[in-house]
């Protein structure tokens, strides 16, 4: 049968102490115990049920952990403060001192500054590629490399992994496939498609209102007790701990999202379509012209559509920055980062969310100054809206110079 994410996030049962149609909320940081042997029992592990200290986890993160595990299709999952706070203690638990890292060219500027600049200070190493191209990310493992990584859809080029091919290499060379799905939840489940390890940044879809920093970590209940180790667990030691209230707002948020992720698709096939056809330079992954639009259409679950994002070129950044600022002005959205907002977001990434990355190697990877991201609202008349961005475009010559 095929994997339905959504039906296993409604098919959960969590009730109050007190009966309540949500869980209870636990508002503590200790916990308290009967006996001192359960207490060194939990110290090591081995106090099923038991809560020990909220760094470690408590009952409000584990609904919320559980949920997203049921939605990606894994043993288990761990909550976090953030998506960086999933990104970096998967890695660093991961790989040691000496060993290597294969990742995509086009990723998150926040994970590509932890891969280029910091993780180097622990010797360990990282090769870029174009994660599109088998061959190249084959040729790139060594002797040390420990780790594939890659984003289903790319920040910001919204390129596509072949999650798949990436797994057989992942399996003939003994390494870990970690796929960052945040751009995509719902629409692609990376576990289904052999990847070892998933992580959103629950900030963006999954939240869905920007109220909220947080991320997770799925993977088999072993990495994840690995992860929490008091020991030796990057979690447990780097501490990125969710509070129990802002897992409690996500887990409320998370029982809509296939609603909201049918209604962003929705919008964004749009108006992706309005503007190819007017000659704007497009990238979507639901475009019969993206590179990837098979590859991505072999791997949805198709209720979901091809999600929220895209981006379009308007030839410089001047153009962008008026564009935007004269979308905003017309309340078509807001200039903003992030995304999965309920209102459409839009940014220049090259000097914004992926300046981290030295102009030279943006325009290798075909980040141009004129690229605008879009992460596509919940807009009830997606018609409207783009009548009223064709104006816009319009004002600014944008249409003109595509025509």
């Amino acid at each position: 049968m095929k994997f339905k994410p959504a039906n296993k996030i409604q098919d959960l049962q969590y009730f109050g102490e007190f009966g309540g149609v949500n869980p209870s909320i636990s508002d503590s940081s200790t916990y308290t115990f009967l006996s001192a042997k359960t207490m060194f029992d939990t110290f090591e592990g081995n106090a099923d049920g038991c809560y020990l200290y909220s760094r470690h986890s408590s009952p409000s993160n584990l609904y919320l952990g559980e949920a997203l595990a049921e939605m990606e299709g894994t043993e288990t999952a761990t909550v976090t403060a953030s998506g960086m706070g999933a990104i970096t203690p998967v890695l660093l638990q991961l790989c040691s001192s000496g060993d290597h890292i294969v990742s995509s060219r086009t990723i998150y500027g926040g994970t590509y500054a932890f891969l280029k600049n910091f993780t180097p200070k622990f010797n360990i190493q990282t090769t870029f590629v174009d994660t599109t191209k088998l061959a190249v990310v084959e040729a790139a493992i060594t002797e040390n490399t420990k780790v594939l990584y890659c984003e289903t859809v790319s920040n910001p080029l919204l390129e596509v992994a072949d999650i798949e091919g990436l797994a057989v290499l992942a399996k003939k060379y003994n390494l870990k496939l970690v796929v960052d799905n945040t751009f995509s939840p719902l629409s692609v489940s990376p576990a289904q498609l052999g990847a070892d390890v998933v992580i959103h940044s629950l900030t963006k879809f999954i939240n869905g209102s920007s109220d909220t920093v947080g991320g997770v970590i799925c993977g088999t209940q072993e990495f994840i007790d690995n992860l929490r180790n008091v020991n030796d667990g990057a979690c447990m030691l780097l501490g990125p701990t969710m509070d129990s209230l802002r897992a409690a707002s996500v887990l409320k948020n998370l029982r809509t999202l296939h609603i909201r992720m049918k209604q962003h698709s929705k919008n964004a096939m749009y108006l992706a379509n309005k503007f190819e056809a007017d000659g704007i330079k497009t990238v979507y992954p639901g475009l019969e012209s993206h590179p990837s639009h098979e590859l991505f259409s072999s791997m949805l679950n198709e209720e979901y559509g091809y999600g929220g994002m895209l981006t379009i070129d308007v030839g410089s950044l001047d153009k962008a920055n008026e564009l935007m600022e004269l979308m905003q002005h017309k309340n078509l959205g807001y200039l903003a980062v992030s995304l999965g907002f309920y209102k459409t977001l839009f940014s220049a990434p090259g000097t914004s969310t992926s300046s981290e990355i030295p102009e030279d190697e943006q325009a290798e990877m075909g980040l141009t100054d004129g690229l605008i991201r879009f992460s596509i609202g919940l807009d009830n008349d997606i018609e409207r809206t783009y009548q009223i961005m064709s104006e816009c475009m319009r004002e600014v010559g944008i249409l003109e110079l595509v025509s």
